[in-house]
């Protein structure tokens, strides 16, 4: 069975229905805790029942959200051209009609997830969600304060959520005393029947890798209210018709933070605070739509953190509410886009050392939450093991990482620890793309990168030779990543693209090819800054940005070919002008191509190469 067919199976007992209980004179929410895991709980009365009621309603429908293609049913259009003596027999509508019933109970199947995570600490009450189409997480804290009169008992378990309970939340009144009621449990004879849940590791695979992604370094800028607002305005008002449909972070120390709304290069000043990195930087970000799902707590927030990852990696936004908080994380990684499968190999942990991630975990649960460095303090390993073994104890579902606070936080997602090779690959497909690339198992080959070609407005073209030693032959994979991130117009020579080209999903040579020139491209950052990494480097691209007073965006492009350097510069919107140089020697053509772009940063232009991927 292969991993993307693999299921979790969770047996849920739930003693009752989660319910609100509306009166004139005080309102109640009533919620219902899973009871295999203990006694968890919490009841207090809520001291700002509209923060509480629009942060629960909003996290709820993240949790209902599913922003993937739903097709049409036409059988009504089929019977309807019967009617009228047209092309369209009783067989056919017969056909369509058992092939629909059969894919609603498929697609029941495997839209099966887990139900939100509650867990009680001794300072939050905390609702984790993730949403069907695998497209936003979100962990909804609200602070013990909130809560007069509180009395809790601490752990994690699940939360029944019917159908109907968002649209109840949606009508508590906020001049009414509320109380929240959070227990397990109730007399016998009010008890349910238990519900077997059947998880797809695929599901809970992108979960946990986007806490996992959480603990990763970052770039992290602050917003106000008012940016927020501006942008999810600017969003109502406008549709994108083409690509790119990004939304654009411009970075640069000591200014604050710039949105560019793409393709209308909409160029929104931020009002919160400086950035404070210290490298400038330009991060592209996908799946803005859903942030209009933050628009109801716009009222409440006092600030928005937003932590930038990297192209193809999550994106969180933290919302300061007061006491309370909600993170929301946005993947990177979607259907049509399957090259994320080079996003999900950064996720996973590298070499751990024995016994390390269990001392970590152990000190948690003593002492509390405690930030990376307070752990890495008193670890006895260095930094990079310490980052790798709480990564590791996301996976398994045992940590997690509270970005608001910035601390690790114990937190057992099930009552065993999720074994973290069962979600180290989505399918066998990419199984057998790492095998190839060696890392481990039978049937290791040779992955080499021929050419990476930029073509400016379109993407960016990928060339390579697999040399599958199963197959006893090599394949000359390659494809284009779009502006988006997704991938088009890609060919292979294997049995299985000319089967079904991308209709059954990408074959392990192109997984392959992704995969090796994602890595080569870190390998090559890491390089370029050292002179004998330059040295390497016989051919790249790099693109530098920089806003003039005017508003208008200068752009950069130059490559370095062996000995001809190319530079192309001009407004982003406009004409560009375009210089070719070519020299003697490859070192004589590398020394002026660093060169131009030691120069282009010295005049305040942003290496942007990395967005562009």
């Amino acid at each position: 069975m292969t991993p993307a067919t693999t299921r979790h199976p969770v047996e849920l007992r739930y003693a009752t229905t989660s319910d609100v209980d509306t009166r004139p004179e005080a309102s109640r929410v009533l919620l219902a805790l899973e009871g295999s895991r203990g006694t968890v709980g919490v009841r207090g009365k809520v001291r700002e029942p509209a923060l509480f009621r629009d942060a629960l309603a909003a996290t709820l429908g993240i949790l209902a959200s599913d922003l993937r293609y739903q097709g049409r049913d036409r059988t009504a259009y089929l019977a309807y051209l019967m009617k009228q003596g047209k092309r369209a027999t009783a067989q056919i509508w017969e056909a369509q009609k058992a092939f629909l019933d059969a894919s609603l109970q498929t697609e029941e199947q495997k839209d099966t997830v887990l139900d939100p995570v509650l867990t009680v600490d001794p300072d939050q009450v905390s609702l984790e969600v993730f949403s069907r189409d695998e497209s936003a997480y979100a962990r909804l804290a609200f602070d013990s304060a909130l809560f007069e009169g509180r009395e809790a008992a601490h752990g994690s378990t699940f939360l029944d959520v019917p159908k109907d309970l968002m649209a109840k939340v949606d009508r508590l009144r906020t001049y009414v005393p509320l109380s929240l009621e959070a227990h397990v449990a109730l007399p016998a004879q009010e008890a349910r029947a238990p519900r077997n849940v059947e998880v797809p590791h695929a599901w809970l695979r992108g979960f946990l890798q986007v806490q996992s992604a959480a603990t990763l370094p970052a770039s992290t800028c602050t917003l106000a209210p008012i940016d927020l607002y501006n942008l999810l305005f600017a969003l109502r008002t406008r549709k994108a018709k083409t690509a790119p449909r990004a939304l654009r972070f411009e970075l640069i120390p000591g200014a604050v933070p710039r949105l560019i709304i793409e393709p209308w290069e909409l160029v929104l000043e931020c009002h919160a605070s400086v950035y404070t990195g210290t490298v400038p930087a330009v991060v592209r970000t996908f799946g803005r739509q859903r942030l209009a799902a933050l628009a109801r707590l716009l009222p409440h927030a006092q600030n928005i953190r937003v932590r930038l990852l990297g192209p193809g990696l999550p994106v969180f936004w933290a919302v300061d509410l007061g006491q309370a908080t909600l993170t929301l994380a946005l993947t990177g990684w979607t259907e049509s886009g399957w090259s994320s499968a080079a996003a999900f190999d950064v996720l996973m942990p590298r070499a751990v050392p024995d016994g390390l991630p269990e001392r970590l975990r152990q000190r948690l649960r003593t002492e509390g939450p405690l930030s990376f460095e307070a752990l890495a303090a008193q670890a006895g390993a260095p930094k990079d093991a310490v980052r790798a073994a709480l990564q590791l104890e996301c996976l398994r579902g045992r940590l997690l990482y509270d970005i608001a606070q910035e601390t690790y936080r114990p937190r057992e997602l099930m009552p065993t620890p999720v074994d973290e090779a069962t979600l180290r690959y989505g399918n066998e497909r990419e199984a057998r793309a790492h095998r190839l690339l060696g890392d481990g198992g039978p049937g290791a080959g040779e992955v080499k990168v021929t050419k990476v070609h930029e073509v400016v407005g379109e993407g960016t073209r990928i060339q390579g030779e697999v040399v599958d030693r199963e197959a006893v032959r090599s394949f000359f994979p390659s494809f284009t990543l779009d502006l988006e991130g997704r991938v088009k117009e890609a060919s292979c020579g294997c049995p299985h693209f000319r089967r079904s080209a991308l209709r059954e999903g990408p074959c392990e040579h192109m997984l392959a090819l992704r995969l090796a020139q994602t890595r080569q491209r870190a390998e090559q950052e890491a390089l370029r800054q050292t002179p004998e990494g330059r040295q390497r480097i016989t051919a790249e691209t790099r693109a530098y940005v920089r806003r003039e007073p005017s508003g208008q965006e200068q752009v950069y492009r130059v490559s370095l070919d062996g000995k001809v350097v190319a530079v192309e510069w001009g407004p982003r919107q406009g004409a560009s002008r375009q210089q070719k140089l070519w020299f003697d020697t490859d070192a004589e053509a590398r020394t002026a191509y660093f060169s131009r772009l030691e120069s282009l940063a010295a005049e305040g232009y942003i290496d942007a190469a990395a967005s562009m991927m």
